[in-house]
Formats: structure tokens, sequence, C-alpha cells
């Protein structure tokens, strides 16, 4: 493993020595200021961990040997860890999330388990091969020096060498070229062992020092893809529970429909997201006691937020249950706010487990089991199914059925994954309920708080266009639930792409690979374009068939399929401003995509959309095409500043964040990484 550089970096230095100078710097600077508890995580976490590990320390013998030895079996898992740049961590993930939400400032980087470990030492692997310092896996192809044969080595080739010539000409023979090309093979052409991880990540280290390493936009598009379809698969598998519900609702009619969409919004502003927001803050906290060797403090992260995520929800609830005339005075139809009140008091008893399964998300993901939720949901979603089809049709308990069946589902998916974890995976870090989950609140609620805020700030836009939608009667709001479930849906693609591309820059940016960073988020662009301009095509041939699929009232369908070309057209940014997000969040400038984000919503969405939607009488097709707008806009400003910013100061406050991260002299030298439980 590579020694650390102890000389101090100058990052004025490291700015002058880039290939752009950003000419943003003059009068924009590379990360807008924040509040401090914004920024100041990593003091918070250590906080937290220390003193759960001096509790450690004052249990009995047998308990404190148990937990050391835990920590003594991990130091084998660290022998990489500080190395490992290039694995996945899709951090602050939550799943089934319709809207692009505004990740942490500077929120620390998660230690690496065992799968982070070996996940980066494939993508070393993948680099060095593509690069040829390292042998192919195989015998390498033999490209016909056809045109077709060309294309296809343009198109699907990852080899570096592939790419340094023009790949479409036909090469000239020279004297020296062999007359039988089969029959003088390179030695690199056959497959030989692969070196050990050791000899991997050395070779590795030499090749990036040596600035030997390069990336193809065919390596990065595989990458992304990887990185990005399972977690597509599991989001649109969480979301397709509300997809169900909806379905099923539409078809017992419009108001009901407009019902369903009053209460699932107000639900996921008031509860939903802000225990989302709130329990971001275990991907770090779980994470850093995983990679710690303190196994058992990931358990106990998870415990104390479950309790403080159940505590808040007891003055959700009581909202919940005495709603109807706060809807009423919202909406004008007083018998659509009925059905959600309905609606919200049933789904008082789905609390619990919606409370339990984001802990659990962030218990299972710690450990590296992100499939862990996808195999939980494969077989959750098609139970909710089954669950609408009979409390709603079956037994005949209509509107209710459908907010029971959801609420059933709710609680149960902690369950299945709680069944997973104890007969499958993921044992090892529980050691059973702790006493301790009722003390060292204070951190952990002051670290969590910013995710909730800037999540909580975004999603309110959302909330305010659904309460003016029911300003316009039953139908339009109808028409909105439709609305907002098709692009929701949608967001699900682009989203899981924009947290692959983040993870990904930021790894390139760690192991100082600025040119490959740079490739990666062209790459991302373009991605983002294609799934848009997919998602657009897709709206607008079946602009008729998506409202019929929710409901068969004519009225409703006519607004739907009006309103759904403004939505259409929303695609497209909508991926835009979701991939430069990441992007940004790649290379530690997500101050800058918080900014415009609340800047393009509060200050050019929302007034455009209620001018158009009142003033000019456009009404839901006006409220969509604010938010088209706002999307445009921010993501106009986050391209913007991408394409003029300095990248190469990027690196220099990325290495002297990891420098600053391990020795801190506030406490006195203290790594997570090396403390141990015993004194």
């Amino acid at each position: 493993m590579s020694e650390p550089n102890s000389d101090p970096i100058n990052i004025s230095d490291a700015s002058r020595e880039g290939r752009r100078h950003s000419i943003l710097s003059d009068f924009l600077p590379e990360s807008l200021p924040v509040p401090s508890s914004f920024i100041a995580t990593s003091p918070i976490v250590r906080e937290i961990l220390s003193r759960d590990i001096d509790d450690c320390s004052s249990e009995d013998g047998h308990d404190q040997e148990e937990n050391c030895a835990v920590t003594s079996d991990s130091e084998s898992q660290q022998l990489h860890a500080i190395d490992a740049k290039l694995a996945f961590h899709p951090n602050a993930v939550s799943y089934g999330c319709g809207y692009s939400t505004i990740p942490l400032q500077d929120v620390d980087r998660p230690a690496p388990n065992h799968h982070d470990v070996d996940e980066s030492i494939h993508a070393e692997l993948w680099l060095l091969r593509d690069n040829n310092i390292l042998p192919p896996k195989g015998p390498r192809r033999k490209w016909k020096e056809s045109a077709l044969g060309r294309l296809y080595r343009y198109l699907f080739s990852t080899n570096i060498r592939d790419h340094e010539g023009p790949i479409l000409s036909q090469e000239q023979p020279t004297e020296a070229t062999p007359l039988l090309q089969d029959a003088c093979p390179d030695e690199d052409e056959f497959a030989l062992p692969t070196p050990p991880p050791d000899e991997i990540h050395e070779q590795w280290e030499e090749a990036v020092a040596a600035h030997h390493i390069k990336t193809t936009w065919q390596r990065e598009a595989k990458t992304l893809v990887q990185y990005s379809a399972p977690l597509i698969a599991t989001f649109l598998l969480h979301y397709s529970v509300t997809i169900g519900s909806v379905l099923t609702v539409g078809r017992l009619g419009m108001q009901e429909l407009a019902a369903v969409n009053l209460a699932t919004m107000t639900a996921s502003i008031t509860c939903y997201v802000p225990v989302q927001g709130l329990a971001t803050c275990l991907d770090t906290l779980c994470a850093q006691a995983y990679g710690s060797g303190h196994k058992h403090l990931v358990g106990l992260q998870a415990q104390r937020m479950t309790w403080l995520l159940w505590v808040l929800m007891v003055p959700i609830a009581i909202v919940w249950w005495f709603s109807e005339p706060i809807l009423k005075s919202l909406v004008p139809d007083g018998e659509t706010a009925a059905l959600a009140a309905l609606y919200l008091r049933v789904l008082i008893i789905g609390m619990p487990g919606v409370a339990a399964f984001e802990s659990g998300k962030r218990f299972v993901q710690s450990q590296g089991l992100f499939h862990a939720t996808t195999y939980v949901l494969l077989v959750g979603a098609p139970l909710s199914y089954l669950q609408n089809w009979l409390f709603v049709f079956r037994f005949g308990w209509h509107f209710a059925g459908a907010a029971t069946a959801m609420a059933i589902t709710q609680n149960l998916l902690p369950v299945l994954l709680i069944l997973y974890v104890k007969s499958i995976q993921g044992s090892e870090c529980w050691k059973g309920f702790s006493k301790k989950a009722f003390t060292n609140w204070g951190p952990m609620i002051k670290l969590a708080l910013p995710g909730m805020i800037m999540i909580e700030a975004q999603f309110s836009v959302l909330e305010i266009l659904t309460i003016a939608a029911g300003q316009f009667g039953t139908a339009q709001l109808a028409a909105q639930s439709v609305l907002v479930t098709v692009t929701s849906t949608s967001f699900n693609i682009p989203f899981p792409l924009a947290i692959a591309t983040s993870t990904r820059i930021a790894n390139l940016i760690g192991a100082r690979l600025s040119d490959a960073a740079r490739l990666t988020a062209k790459v991302a662009v373009v991605a983002a374009c294609i799934v848009g301009l997919f998602n657009m095509a897709v709206f607008i041939i079946l602009r008729r068939q998506i409202p019929m699929a929710f409901t068969s009232d004519d009225q409703v369908i006519d607004i739907v399929s009006h309103a759904i070309f403004v939505c259409a057209a929303m695609q497209v940014f909508d991926a835009l401003a979701a991939v430069s997000h990441g992007i940004l969040r790649g290379i530690g400038r997500q101050s800058i995509g918080g900014y415009a984000n609340l800047f393009s919503y509060y200050c050019v969405a929302l007034p455009i959309s209620l001018s158009t939607g009142f003033a000019l009488d456009w009404k839901l097709s006006g409220l969509w095409a604010g938010l088209t707008a706002g999307l445009a806009v921010v993501s106009a400003l986050e391209l913007f500043y991408l394409y003029y910013a300095d990248w190469e100061i990027a690196i220099a406050q990325a290495e002297a964040r990891m420098q600053s991260e391990n020795i801190d002299p506030g406490n006195k030298g203290f790594n997570i990484s090396n403390q141990q439980c015993d004194r």
C-alpha cells in the first residue's frame, strides 16, 4: 500500500496547473458558503462513534472481548481499505424516491467493507487491462480489417490500443507488416493468470503515478450501466408499490384517484421525506462503524435511528388522524379531502414499517449487501398487488382497502428484510436490542437534520403544485395523480444514473484521474439525453394509453393526454438536471447544485407554474410548464458551471480532505479505523 503524501497541498498551485482555468473563479467561488452544520460532519461522526466505543469499554469482560475480537477480524479486510477508491458507494439512496434530492454537503466517504475492496480491485484490473499494463482475461480478439469490423471495435472495444489510431481508416501495409497476420500474434494475445490483489494494486499505484491510466467512453459507459442497472430495478420495484395502489384506486372513480394523490403527497411531505432525510446519516455512521471493524455498532446505529423516527412519528400520526379539516381548507372539494383524510388515517398503521425499512436498508447497505433490498422487493411488490386486489375488489373494502394494502406492505417490507438478514446474510452486525439505543441522540440529530431540511425544501414544491391542482377541480387533481405517478416512474431511470455518475467521478477524482473523470461526465450527459429522449418518446407515443391504464374516466384521460406533452418535454431537462447534479456531487461541488436547485424551484418554477396555471388559465399544463422551466434553468446553470470549472482543483481538495480526515489535530490523531475497543 502506498504511503500518503505528507506534503501540504497547495490548492492554488493545483488550480494554476489545471488544464482549463475556470473563468468563473473571478466572481464565483468553487464552493458556495453554507452553514457550518452542513460541512463539519466528520467531527460529528467521530463524536458519535467514539462515545459508543467508550460505552463498549464499560461493558462486562465477555462483551468487551467479543467486540474487540470483531475488530481484530476486520484487520484483514482493512489491508487495502484506505486505497479502495474505485468501489461503488450508492450513498444517500432513497429507494422509490420520485424526485431528485439534494445530497448532504461534504458527507464523509464511508469506510470500505470487504465487498468494496473486492470491487475496487476489479475496477483497477479492468483499467489496467484496458491500458495493456496487465494481460487480457482471455485471448485478445482479432479484429477484422473490414469496415464492419472496425465499426464494431469502435463501438464495443474498451481497449485503449484499439482507439489510438483512426478507427474507420484502412491501415496501409508496410515492409514490417507480417504476410500472415495470424501466424505472428503478440504475446499479450494469450491469456495469462490474473495477478493477486496485492500485485494488481501495486501496479495500479505505479501506473497512476506515471500517468499511464487512460479510459475510453466505452469503458465508462459500460461501468455506468453496471452501476445503475441494479439501482434502476430496485427503484422501480419499490415505486411499483405506489403505482399498484394508484392503479387500483383509479378503477374506483375520479374522486378516489384525486384523493389518493392528495393523501400520498401529504404523507410524503409530512412523513416519508423527513424519514428518508433523517435516515441518510446512517449512510455514514453504519458504513464507518462497519469499516472500522466495530460491527456491533452498525446494529446499534440502526436501532437508535429507528427509535428516533418512531418517536417523531407520534405527532405526525396525530396530525394525520385529524387531517380532514386541514385538507378541506386546502382543497375545494370536501368529499375528496375526506377520502384523503381516510387514506392518511389508515396509513398510520404503516408508519412503524416505513421507519424500520429506511433504517434496515442502511443496515444492509453498510455491509455491501446492496441486493438485499432488491430481493425483499421482489417478494414484497407482488404481494402488494395481491393485497390490493383482495382488499379493494374481493373483500369489497373499496378505497379503504387500497390504503390497508399500502399500510400492510409498508410493515411487510422490514419483516422480509429481517428474515433475509437472519436467514441469508448480514446477521453478524446484529447483537440484539440494546439500552444504548436510547442514548447519544443529540449528535445523531445534529448530523441528520441537514439532510432532512435539504430534501424537505425541494419536495415542498411538489406539495404546493398538488394543492394548486386541487383548486382547478376534482378532474384536474385526478389527472395530476396520473402525471405525478408516471413522471416519478420515469425519473427512476436517470436518478440511479446520476448516483452511478457521482460515484464513478468521485472515485476517479480520488485516484487523481481528472481526464478520465471528465470523460465520464461527458458520457453521463450523453446518456442523460438518451434517457430523456426515450422517456419523452414513450410519453408522446402512449399519451392516451398511459392515462387509460389508471382510469376509465374520459375527462381525466383527455386532461392527461393534453398535459402529458409538457411532461414529455420535461423528461430531457429532468434527466440532465439529475445527472449534472450527480457530476457536481462527484467533484465536491454539491453546494453549487443545491443553490441552483433551490433557486430554480422557488424563483423560477413556482412563479411560472402559478402564473401560467392561474393567470393564463393553462391549468394543469401551466403547472407542469413552470416545473419544466425550472428544470431547464437548473440543468443549464449546472452544465454551464461544469463546462468552465477547473477540475484539477477538485483533485487537490479531495486529497486535502483525505489528509484532514486521517490526521485531525482537534481529535488528537483519532482515527476511527485504528481505534480499538479496549483501553
